[in-house]
């Protein structure tokens, strides 16, 4: 078989060539510092990398649902505390106006008062917004919770959620009958109650303070409920940031390039393309004069 001065130089440019593309490969992979700068490049590794991303998006979202969650419950919290203390002055107002047969018309009027000036702060703390939306109306598309009589104004219907996990959807409100009482029956009644018998009938005092104690254990019931949902987004929360962390982990195994290792592959390259071109330097005559020496 005979070999053509023409079929050598051919071969040794592809190969150079080859030689110079890895090379060049390896130099794109350094300057970007990603193995993937295609899908090309690795169409395996490419799919893995989108699904990544993708379950990436999704906890991203995730979190700030959690964080959304996580404001409403603690809102929710921080408003229920601040009326049970308010519901306790009104108590010990109670007991006071009870235990005072002996007490004149003025200071039963000024508890009378006193009672319903903290009955109206109860109506403005149910009336707490959040985003816009009233933190005890369900889903009402109002400004307020309770009108100015007391009366429930909100609307019931599907409970606000957030999806908080890949199968867990957490619910973040509570209704104002939920933590008050029926209405007709609930605090804002009861305390208005309180406040008018203080003067008309004080021998009331004693049904409305049992009513009063029936109101108060429903809502510490629902401080426990938003207490366990809000200690449950703050384990999510948790677990959140894990998988983040953990999907970072598997992109930059999937994406990014072993800088040391790809260095060493590089150098290496450039060795091998550098003896590759002195060997074909001395194969390939360049001139007709090489064969006249």
């Amino acid at each position: 078989m005979r070999i053509t001065q023409r079929a050598v130089t051919l071969t040794s440019l592809q190969g150079l060539n080859r030689n110079l593309d890895a090379v060049a490969k390896l130099q794109h992979q350094l300057t970007s510092g990603r193995l993937i700068n295609a899908p090309s490049d690795s169409p395996t590794g490419a799919n893995r990398a989108m699904q990544t991303r993708s379950e990436m998006a999704s906890v991203a979202q995730e979190a700030r649902n959690i964080t959304d969650g996580g404001n409403w419950l603690d809102q929710t919290d921080s408003t229920l505390q601040n009326m049970l203390d308010v519901t306790r002055k009104v108590r010990d107002l109670t007991v006071q106006g009870l235990n005072s047969g002996s007490s004149s018309e003025a200071s039963q009027k000024a508890l009378a008062t006193e009672v319903a000036s903290l009955r109206e702060g109860l109506l403005t703390l149910a009336n707490t917004n959040i985003q816009g939306r009233p933190l005890f109306g369900g889903v009402t598309p109002g400004q307020k919770a309770y009108d100015v009589t007391g009366a429930y104004v909100g609307l019931a219907g599907p409970p606000v959620t957030r999806r908080v996990s890949e199968t867990e959807v957490l619910r973040v409100d509570l209704t104002g009958p939920e933590a008050f009482g029926t209405p007709g029956n609930d605090l804002f009644a009861v305390v208005d109650r309180i406040a008018t018998d203080l003067l008309a009938d004080p021998a009331a005092l004693e049904t409305h303070l049992a009513d009063l104690d029936v109101v108060m254990q429903g809502m510490y019931t629902a401080v426990a409920d938003v207490g366990a949902r809000a200690k449950r987004i703050d384990g999510l929360a948790q677990i959140n940031a894990d998988r983040a962390l953990t999907l970072e982990s598997l992109l930059a195994e999937t994406e990014n390039v072993d800088l040391p290792n790809t260095i060493m592959k590089l150098q290496m390259q450039q060795v091998g393309y550098e003896a590759a071109l002195q060997a074909t330097a001395k194969a390939i005559s360049p001139t007709l004069m090489d064969y006249l020496r």
